[in-house]
């Protein structure tokens, strides 16, 4: 019989005990280790303090913590008793607290959220939903009770918590995650111990995951990238993780590269935004004394994976040691836990130009000159015990060097979206996910191009958002990665106008009005008429929980502001 999560964590932790686990990092105060025995110690404290308060096994737990060094073994603890974690975003700062607690109850009703872990300066928001009607909330933990002295939880009771684990098979939901999406609206995706303990391995194999190896990031843990990748994998193969804070991450990205300098890190998984924003950010004087030459692998996770971005990512930071080989890719989802793809270590993902105009038609064919084509970059090959194909609107496969959606098997696939049947049924057929995203295969590699719901068709022609927003990207004036491109209905014509929302720091009419001419240019060199650009104020647009500006919300929020969709801007 398969082990339970928990099992590997014991065992990890009898075999490396005073190996460092978690390397909890901040900026102000000293970093705190965590060694492998002293987190166990902690969690099973934790697991003890939560099952005297109330929380039993099978039971959803939901994490609402801050970057802090608690809740590592809070996390634990919740799984240690058989109840199974699922970790909340953290409201930044510019949340209004309705608008949090709304978010927080529309999950809690669709998912079935039992408990919430948290901290005292949340609970007014969040203890209302105790009695709301709707909500399955049966009640609040906070860290301030059960953190006693610097101590967590409880003296620890191991036997109480493995009778309560006993009733656990590894079939059984160990996490769940919620899929990327504005608040409130995201899809509660649950993995069983078997799905995540299988993806560990075959992923670590991908990689070539070794005992030298360390992992550096400031990724959100309630993102699948932070935690599979940067948390769980590293937790259950036993080498050390260093986490920073998001927060302070956003305000000094510096500290990611000061963390990877200072401890030597050779991994580090970032989505397609972060290779840009530092980048921009970070100054030469921020960058004295630090090296980067440890990382063996920058692992970009979006799709689809921006050439310009690992250009520009490349070319700022080579001479402080990232290398071209060490910019990898993966092609990831919650959904299959994490990776579906990755990139060959030790090697550059692999591009190709392809032909606009086939392209749009569902046809790869390389084109004549960059200029005139589409830069695509490759997630990898298929993971050990992933298998993918390339599907058209009927669902029949298609060959090699076809466009169409992507769908994957993989052994750590979910078991679908907790108390949502009628989504899970939507995309889960004989074993395959439909993965909603467009894609195709060329000599082995898989390349993802753009969400099939985001897909632009006017008078009759694909337009991929991704395409537009890149190009709009390089007029001047324009917030570089600020960008969202979408398509709105014209009944009238029968086909969809392409509307671009770009945010600017132009105040000027004048400028405003040559910043548009110069969108619509943008458009027209790329063979795309852009019918409408609305000119927005720095931070206007809503991002998902992944941190990417979303479509979908974007596009409902201005059009609310234009009705009709009329006009060219909207301010």
């Amino acid at each position: 019989m398969s082990p339970l999560m928990w099992d590997v964590w014991e065992r990890k932790a009898r075999e490396q005990p005073v190996r460092e686990a978690i390397v909890h990092w901040d900026a102000i105060e000293a970093p705190h280790v965590w060694t492998r025995s002293a987190l166990l110690d902690a969690a099973l404290r934790a697991g003890t303090w939560l099952a005297e308060a109330g929380l039993d096994t099978g039971e959803v737990c939901a994490l609402v913590l801050r970057h802090h060094r608690a809740f590592y073994p809070v996390y634990m603890g919740v799984s240690s008793l058989g109840a199974i974690p699922a970790v909340l975003a953290y409201p930044n700062p510019r949340l209004h607290p309705e608008k949090f607690a709304h978010g927080l109850l529309g999950m809690a009703e669709r998912s079935g959220l039992d408990w919430i872990f948290t901290t005292r300066d949340l609970e007014p928001s969040i203890r209302p939903l105790v009695v709301h009607g709707k909500s399955s909330i049966k009640g609040i933990f906070l860290l301030e009770e059960c953190e006693r002295g610097g101590v967590i939880g409880s003296e620890p009771r191991p036997d109480l918590l493995e009778r309560k684990r006993t009733a656990v098979r590894p079939s059984d939901p160990f996490l769940v995650q919620h899929s990327s999406g504005t608040t409130g609206l995201q899809k509660p995706v649950a993995l069983s111990h078997t799905a995540v303990l299988e993806h560990v391995e075959r992923y670590a194999e991908a990689i070539r995951l070794s005992d030298a190896d360390k992992v550096a990031s400031w990724l959100p843990l309630y993102h699948d990238m932070g935690l599979i990748a940067a948390l769980h994998l590293p937790m259950a193969r036993g080498v050390p993780l260093i986490q920073i804070d998001p927060f302070q991450w956003v305000t000094a990205p510096v500290l990611l590269f000061n963390v990877i300098s200072e401890v030597g890190a050779t991994l580090c998984w970032l989505p397609n935004f972060a290779y840009n924003f530092m980048a921009d950010r970070i100054r030469d004087e921020d960058m004295e004394g630090v090296r980067l030459d440890s990382v063996r692998m920058f692992i970009n996770c979006s799709e689809p994976v921006r050439a310009d971005s690992h250009d520009k990512f490349y070319a700022r930071f080579s001479p402080f040691g990232v290398r071209r080989d060490g910019l990898a890719a993966c092609y990831a989802m919650a959904e299959t836990t994490f990776a579906a793809t990755q990139t060959e270590p030790d090697a550059q993902a692999t591009r190709m130009i392809v032909d606009r105009e086939a392209i749009a038609r569902g046809i790869v064919a390389l084109a004549g000159e960059e200029g005139s084509g589409r830069v695509c970059v490759s997630s990898g090959k298929a993971i050990p015990g992933c298998e993918l194909k390339i599907v058209d609107e009927a669902g029949d496969t298609l060959p090699g060097d076809r466009v169409g959606e992507i769908m994957v098997a993989s052994v750590s696939l979910f078991d679908g979206y907790r108390n949502y049947p009628e989504k899970t049924a939507d995309v889960l057929s004989d074993g395959w996910y439909a993965t909603g995203d467009y894609g195709f295969l060329h000599e082995g590699n898989w390349y993802v191009i753009g969400r099939k719901k985001d897909i632009i068709i006017s008078a009759g022609k694909n337009i991929y958002p991704e395409d537009v927003e890149d190009a709009v990207n390089q007029v001047e004036g324009v917030l570089p990665g600020r960008v969202v491109a979408f398509g709105s209905e014209d009944p009238a014509e029968g086909t969809e106008h392409v509307c671009v929302v770009a945010e600017t720091a132009f105040d000027g009419e004048p400028e405003k009005k040559r910043l548009r001419m110069n969108i619509l240019r943008a458009g027209m060199a790329m063979d795309v008429t852009i019918s409408r650009v609305y000119l927005v104020p720095p931070r206007w647009l809503i991002k998902s929980s992944a941190g990417k500006p979303s479509r979908k919300a974007n596009r409902e929020r201005v059009l609310a502001m234009a009705p009709g969709g009329s006009g060219d801007r909207t301010e």
